[in-house]
């Protein structure tokens, strides 16, 4: 067919995502795992439509795209696109606003769960054969009636405050975009000064986008405001939290410990100090990679571009450029 539009899948998808674009006639589509500039730009000349998971899209690729009308993350952060230049070029940017809520925000609860209650440490303590000295070891945290602030409350902030509650923990929310009545409604307290709030949570697991407001958010002036208890989660986006603060902080004994999913630079460089820091427990940006969730996103990135051609895409999953 002549009309058919050109998909282009910059890295592999779960077989569920595929097997939408192969079932439709009016689609041609080419997977595509060299992520190299030169060939992202070559490829993406003949292309209506991307579907884009952790690959970087500047203006330099965006603007080869003559044809290209709509970008799909796989994923609901867009830091990796140049929004300015999707907006030059009337490109739509959505994002799979469902898709990964529940994976996420199980993994902020494995993480916490993980570092107070010393999992590594345990564990370690046992397989090389010191079970006996176990009054030696250092105490564990009970997360019960403890203090944890949502910081952004999107649909995995408020997945998460579910699963807290069910800990019956006291759950703070910052976000300046959501209504104190939605954060009550769901169980939680509106905190609406960040720099206030941190010094009374024994958790802070944080959910925002990164941008210029928010990079660097948390750093060693605010770390050395938090209680000795606190433990930071960090799901979202790495450059939100100043690593070697983190980092500084922790061998100071300020904090109790942290979760890291995402990094500023990724991969970390071998050099990152918090790869050697035994107290912080960390994921290689895996919160999402449940089986589950994996086919949801799939699913959802493809659609998000079928239904973009079809008139169908909803606004919830389009980013306002």
């Amino acid at each position: 067919m002549p009309n058919k539009k050109k998909i282009l899948i910059i890295e592999s998808i779960h077989k569920s995502g595929i097997d939408l674009l192969e079932n439709d006639s009016n689609f041609d589509f080419e997977i595509v795992d060299d992520l190299s500039k030169e060939n992202l730009k070559n490829k993406i000349k003949d292309c209506d439509g991307v579907s884009l998971r952790t690959a970087k899209l500047n203006d330099e690729i965006i603007s080869a795209g003559k044809k290209l009308k709509i970008i799909s993350r796989h994923g609901v952060g867009y830091d990796n696109i140049d929004l300015n230049s999707a907006k030059t070029n009337n490109i739509t940017i959505a994002i799979t606003a469902t898709a990964n809520a529940i994976a996420v925000s199980e993994h902020v609860m494995f993480m916490l769960l993980n570092i107070a209650k010393r999992k590594s440490m345990y564990d370690e303590s046992v397989k090389s054969g010191n079970f006996i000295n176990r009054n030696k070891l250092p105490k564990t945290m009970e997360i019960w009636k403890k203090n944890i602030l949502i910081a952004g409350f999107g649909r995995i902030g408020q997945n998460l405050i579910k699963r807290c509650l069910g800990f019956e923990m006291n759950v703070f929310v910052f976000d300046p975009f959501v209504s104190k009545e939605k954060v009550e409604l769901l169980g939680g307290k509106k905190a609406d000064d960040l720099v206030e709030i941190v010094k009374s949570m024994d958790v802070i697991s944080l959910h925002m986008p990164l941008n210029n407001k928010t990079k660097n958010i948390i750093n060693y002036d605010l770390l050395k405001t938090m209680k000795k208890n606190c433990i930071i989660i960090n799901a979202a986006r790495g450059g939100i939290i100043n690593e070697n603060d983190l980092n500084k902080a922790l061998n100071e004994n300020l904090i109790y410990g942290a979760g890291l999913d995402v990094f500023e630079v990724e991969p970390p460089s071998i050099d990152n100090p918090l790869l050697k820091n035994d107290k912080v427990f960390l994921s290689p940006h895996t919160a999402a990679f449940t089986e589950e969730c994996l086919r949801r996103m799939a699913k959802e990135t493809v659609q998000n571009i079928i239904d973009f051609f079809d008139k169908k895409l909803e606004n919830s999953k389009i980013i306002k450029l």
